[in-house]
């Protein structure tokens, strides 16, 4: 295996527990601020004003999604991809087809876009984040590049290849490359639950160069980020691989390690974030990865499945540090237009809280309802909603407090009380220290009540006040009381409590 050729930058970024991550679109980011400015804005003109704000909120990791090279021949897959029209009408009223700049996950190389800057220009960006106590994450995409990336002409055995026959019977899953030694048919790379993604070449990980080339890819990019968010992680496990690409890969045995478990040996230094499905989140952890998504409690959380998000939150807590928890990114549609204001209170109080990086996604905080298709350089302005930005500025900086990141967070028991609707509420503690909060939401679209129980707390004082930080309200309730009964607790259709608890 090549070892890759690391910098001395590459030292690893120590992020705080339970981390808070922000996602911008880089390309449409940097558009906007070009309007503003009236000229052409790139990274290395981006105002300190633009990076304050974020720290400020208590962002540890700022994620620039798509800055490497676009592909000309993904652009013009984007231009006639069935489907694709109707969401750039509805992102972008009246685009032209210079709006449409190609998806930033058909990588054509690992170098920055002329649009977006250079190396140079990353490296001053990570000194500034880093000032400011951020970390820079980029992109890698290990399953596929682009169509015409240099590999599909030089490198044609890197990648998974069917024969002029396959290619006859089914063009749509393979593109015909022209190579010095003749025509191949490479795969399109893909989700095996979805159609190809006919702008891009399947990679083959049971190829050994490959897999060195791949590495050193990642260690370029390691030389300017401090982490990187992994596409698709799960496709380059082994299993999942051969069971999708088994009939073209001519009987090769499979490699004896994980792809992920080399990578992430070879560059330690390197945090690693990926995108997971389908129940691989514990094994990607354990080939090395620092956190993984939690699309599974976005799921329950979105179709209000109280049963199963108490389920997940029951898991140990050491595996829940692990896991990124979001409302939304560029894949989801918007927080605003699936939960509504209706449930902002609930759900962003649930998600901003729980362990494990808190994602936030660009636009999120204010509102925003149209997702922006990743193939367009730019979307409609959406002005803030001003209660959702208000609510999420509340979050973020009560979530900054230390509490939330060096204390100890446990789920509560919560108990029937005058109905059957206790179910409904999710509650939990953090406790650092002599700092104590309880979070109670209720997930369900009606009031929901129960007593919440304090079974490894020793209540000494003789009576408690209850400050509900997100109502600004004060409660008094007696140790006895707390004991021996439970806290009652009310909440109204998709409500919270926000308790900072303090000795009367």
């Amino acid at each position: 295996m090549i070892t890759p050729r690391l910098g001395p930058s590459a030292k690893k970024f120590r992020l705080r527990p339970d981390p808070h991550l922000y996602e911008i679109n880089v390309w449409a980011w940097l558009e906007k601020l070009s309007a503003k400015a009236g000229r052409v804005i790139k990274l290395e003109d981006v105002p300190d004003a633009e990076w304050d704000p974020l720290a400020h909120l208590g962002f540890d990791v700022i994620w620039l999604m798509g800055v490497w090279q676009r592909s000309p021949g993904a652009r013009r897959v984007a231009l006639s991809a069935p489907g694709v029209i109707s969401e750039y009408d509805r992102a972008l009223p009246g685009w032209k087809p210079s709006d449409v700049v190609g998806s930033p996950y058909a990588v054509a190389a690992y170098v920055p876009d002329s649009r977006i800057g250079t190396f140079d220009s990353l490296d001053r960006i990570r000194e500034k984040l880093h000032a400011r106590g951020m970390a820079l994450f980029l992109d890698f995409v290990g399953n596929h590049t682009a169509i015409d990336h240099a590999w599909t002409r030089e490198h044609p055995e890197f990648y998974v290849q069917g024969t002029a026959e396959d290619f006859r019977r089914d063009s749509s899953s393979f593109n015909q490359i022209d190579t010095p030694n003749g025509a191949r048919y490479l795969a399109f790379g893909r989700d095996p639950y979805f159609p190809p993604w006919t702008d891009t070449a399947q990679l083959n990980h049971f190829s050994p160069a490959l897999r060195a080339a791949l590495i050193e890819e990642l260690g370029t990019i390691a030389n300017h980020c401090d982490g990187v968010r992994s596409d698709m992680a799960m496709l380059q496990l082994t299993d999942i691989f051969e069971k999708v690409w088994s009939r073209f890969l001519g009987g090769v045995p499979a490699p004896k390690n994980e792809f992920w478990k080399e990578a992430s040996s070879a560059l330690p230094g390197l945090i690693l974030l990926g995108e997971a499905y389908w129940g691989t989140e514990r094994r990607l952890l354990d080939l090395g990865f620092s956190f993984v998504y939690d699309k599974g409690l976005y799921n329950s959380v979105r179709d209000r499945n109280a049963g199963e998000i108490h389920a997940r939150l029951a898991d140990p807590v050491d595996y829940q540090n692990h896991l990124a928890r979001f409302l939304e990114n560029h894949d989801e549609d918007r927080f605003a237009s699936v939960f509504g204001n209706e449930r902002l209170r609930s759900v962003a109080t649930l998600m901003g809280m729980l362990p494990g990086m808190r994602f936030y996604h660009q636009g999120e905080l204010e509102g925003c309802r149209v997702r922006l298709p990743i193939q367009l350089r730019v979307g409609a302005e959406e002005p803030a909603d001003r209660e959702t930005a208000a609510f999420f500025e509340k979050i973020l900086r009560i979530t900054k407090e230390d509490l939330f990141h060096n204390g100890r967070w446990s789920v509560l028991p919560v108990t029937p009380e005058g109905d059957d609707s206790s179910g409904n509420l999710v509650v939990f503690e953090w406790r650092w220290k002599n700092l104590w909060k309880l979070i109670a939401a209720n997930l369900a679209g009606y009031p929901s009540q129960g007593r919440v129980h304090f079974p490894s707390c020793q209540l000494a004082a003789k009576e408690y006040v209850f400050y509900d930080e997100l109502h600004d309200v004060r409660y008094v309730r007696t140790g006895d009381e707390l004991t021996n009964r439970g806290l009652f607790v009310r909440r109204e259709a998709s409500d919270a409590h926000l308790f900072d608890i303090t000795p009367a």
